[in-house]
């Protein structure tokens, strides 16, 4: 099975817009009685946390290259050249 980074940000929003989705589903159903203009705070919020998630995530792979990088430079026997 290949592997594939993790994007949380993207899962973040997936669940934001399934959760929209099944709203919006059960107020044309009939089953919830809810103003459109519930849905507006929910969307921008998500959209918010999606973005917070996604830059967390950048921030923590950024650190982990840098961390890596500057590991293998600084291995004996390295080939590396600064």
């Amino acid at each position: 099975m290949l592997r594939h980074e993790i994007r949380p940000g993207r899962a973040v929003a997936g669940l934001v817009m399934l959760t929209l989705a099944g709203g919006y589903a059960a107020d044309a159903a009939g089953a919830w009685n809810a103003p459109w203009t519930f849905f507006v705070p929910v969307f921008v919020g998500g959209l918010w946390l999606a973005a917070t998630a996604t830059w967390v995530s950048y921030r923590v792979r950024r650190r982990r290259g840098a961390r890596t990088a500057s590991a293998e430079a600084s291995a004996p026997g390295s080939t590396r050249v600064p």
